[in-house]
C-alpha cells in the first residue's frame, strides 16, 4: 500500500510559477514509477511527467520546457516545479505510483491560473 499527499496547489497569475509537492508513505527509490497527472474540468485526466523505473523522466508535449519533475528520495518526496503557467494549465494536479502492478492516486491538489 501507497498513500501519496500533494500540496502546494493554488491561485497563480499567468506567466506565474508553482511548486507542487506529493509525499509518499513509502520509500520512493522502491517504487516502479511516480509520476504527474492533471484533469481540468469536463476533460479526462492526462499525462504530466513522470521518471521510469530506469530513472529517465518522460514529459508531455504541452508542458515540455515549462515544467520540471524532481525528487528527494530522503524525504520520499517528488515535486513538480511549474513555470510560465498558462490559463489552460488550471486543473487538478494528482501524483501517481506503480508498486508492484498497483497504481495508487493522491487526493489531488488544485492549480487556478487566471489570465
Amino acid at each position: 500500500q501507497v498513500q501519496l499527499v500533494e500540496s502546494g496547489g493554488g491561485l497563480v497569475q499567468s506567466g506565474g510559477s508553482l511548486r507542487l509537492s506529493c509525499a509518499a508513505s513509502k520509500s520512493i527509490f522502491s517504487l516502479y514509477s511516480l509520476g504527474w497527472y492533471r484533469q481540468a474540468p469536463g476533460k479526462q485526466r492526462e499525462f504530466i511527467a513522470d521518471f521510469t523505473s530506469g530513472g529517465s523522466t518522460n514529459y508531455a508535449n504541452s508542458v515540455k520546457g515549462r515544467f520540471t519533475i524532481s525528487r528527494d528520495n530522503a524525504k520520499n518526496t517528488m515535486y513538480l516545479q511549474m513555470s510560465s503557467l498558462k490559463p489552460e494549465d488550471t486543473a487538478v494536479y494528482y501524483c501517481n505510483a506503480i508498486h508492484f502492478a498497483r497504481s495508487y492516486w493522491g487526493q489531488g491538489t488544485q492549480v487556478t491560473v487566471s489570465s
